[in-house]
Order: structure tokens, then C-alpha cells, then sequence
């Protein structure tokens, strides 16, 4: 598998947050393949870097392609990967997945769960892969204990508003920058989404 590039992330975070989905996420024996994510970019009343760093976000002010890891209500490890140039605060939060290789390691570690149950939800992807603080800021172009390689594109595209974000400024709670592979079960939420056509991928995004 070919890590995708650092150039790949240093772009638009709406843009990144498309391009990602059908992306390879490697952690040891597990490997997820993206289907459901959502941009958090600048200017962005819903993201959390709006208010300016502070020593939770601070990887999201850093350079992107490393992973951005909180903690959300105390239970949940969240797995973002940071997008744009140094000092920018933007990040593409990674909302669901469907297991490629590792599923044993992966049912474990969700408690015996099965089918979407899995994957489908941040707090999920985080438990398959055995997320800590600890990960926050891992390179994930290659050298990290994460790994984004490149995988297969969905043929179909879905976007519409992102979730959970009400106290957020009215336009961006609206804004569509949830995007989800339309022929993938693995999806946490599909109301809302509508098809897309995207222009102009880069090349070097997936084979």
C-alpha cells in the first residue's frame, strides 16, 4: 500500500475531506476504508480551532497530514486529520469506515459488536483503532504508527450538512461538508446528503 502524500493534505480542507473518501487507514493488522467524513476549516464557527489555539487543538494549527486525536465527552477518541499549511486550524474529522483487513481485532475491540455497528460513528472508528491521546499529531504520510494509503474511489458522492454542530453560526450548521460514499452501507447518518459531482481530483489522490 502507497501512503498518500504531505502535498496531498497542504490543500482546501472541503477539498481534502472528498479526496479521502475510499483512503486506506493502517494501524498494524487493522485497515479501514474511509466512507464518511466532515470538514472543519477556517472561518468555521462549528470547527474547533474557531476561537484560536488553545492546548487541545494545537495539532490542528500544525502542518497538515498528522492526526489530530481529542477526547469527546470523556469517552470517545475522535480521529482527524489536519489539512492546509502550518498556523491555518483546519482539519477533516473521519466519521465512518468499513473494515478491509483486521475485522477480529476490530470486533474485539468493539465489544463483540457486528455489521455497521462497527464503523459507523467517530467514537467507533477511534475504538477499531485502539486510539489514544497519544496518537495526537502522528504523521500519517508515512513513518507513524497511522498510515493513510491510497484505496478506491467511490463512484458515487454524497454531501450535505454535518452532524451534531446546532451551536454553531446558522450558515455553517447548513454548509454541506459532510461527504459520504453513496454505494457504501458504512455511512452513520444519510439524511441530508444529496449526490455530488466533483471536478478535477488529483491524480495522485488514490490509484
Amino acid at each position: 500500500m502507497i501512503p498518500l502524500p504531505l502535498d496531498f493534505y497542504l490543500r482546501p480542507t472541503a477539498q481534502v475531506a472528498r479526496d479521502l473518501l475510499g483512503a486506506l487507514i493502517v494501524r498494524d493488522s487493522v485497515v479501514l476504508r474511509v466512507t464518511e467524513v466532515e470538514a472543519y476549516g477556517p472561518a468555521d464557527s462549528a470547527c474547533h480551532a474557531y476561537r484560536g489555539i488553545t492546548k487541545r487543538n494545537a495539532a490542528m494549527f500544525g502542518l497538515g497530514g498528522h492526526a489530530y486525536v481529542y477526547l469527546c465527552y470523556g469517552l470517545h477518541h475522535m480521529l482527524n486529520f489536519v489539512t492546509e499549511r502550518e498556523g491555518i486550524g483546519a482539519a477533516v474529522l473521519i466519521r465512518s469506515c468499513e473494515p478491509v483487513a483486521g475485522e477480529s481485532a476490530i470486533v474485539e475491540r468493539r465489544g463483540g459488536l457486528a455489521g455497521t455497528r462497527l464503523l459507523t460513528g467517530p467514537g467507533c472508528v477511534g475504538q477499531a483503532l485502539a486510539l489514544t491521546l497519544g496518537d495526537n499529531g502522528t504523521p500519517l504520510f508515512g513513518g507513524g504508527v497511522i498510515q493513510v494509503c491510497e484505496g478506491r474511489l467511490p463512484a458515487l458522492i454524497l454531501a450535505g450538512p454535518r452532524v451534531g454542530i446546532d451551536y454553531a453560526l446558522r450558515r455553517d450548521v447548513r454548509a454541506p461538508w459532510r461527504f459520504a460514499d453513496g454505494d457504501s452501507h458504512w455511512v452513520s447518518n444519510r439524511r441530508g446528503l444529496k449526490a455530488l459531482r466533483v471536478k478535477g481530483r488529483p491524480a495522485a489522490a488514490h490509484s
